[in-house]
């Protein structure tokens, strides 16, 4: 579901409801102290839960003392997160 690379956290799953419950956990494992990138270029397919699981993230990161961005987020997920009125709190990389 997620991998490290370095510095990155590489999602290689689907950003969709069959898999948000596990992407939410996998991500809060994966939080390390100190800055971090979830890198969705992998992604194929996104729906409105991958903003739900990215805003979890970064509440689990206040907790684990970690500073996480978001790098190739699809455009779909982007304009959600305007929709929704919620861009400005996703920080990208």
């Amino acid at each position: 579901m997620i991998e490290r690379d370095g510095g990155r956290l590489l999602v290689t799953v689907p950003l969709t409801m069959a898999n948000a419950r596990g992407l939410l956990d996998a991500g809060r494992t994966a939080l390390q102290s100190g800055e971090q990138i979830f890198d969705f270029s992998q992604v194929s397919e996104a729906d409105s839960s991958a903003i739900v699981v990215m805003l979890g993230w970064l509440r689990s990161a206040e907790g684990a003392r970690a500073a996480i961005r978001f790098a190739g987020v699809p455009t779909g997920v982007l304009s959600l997160a305007e929709l929704y009125g919620v861009a400005e709190l996703l920080p990208l990389a």
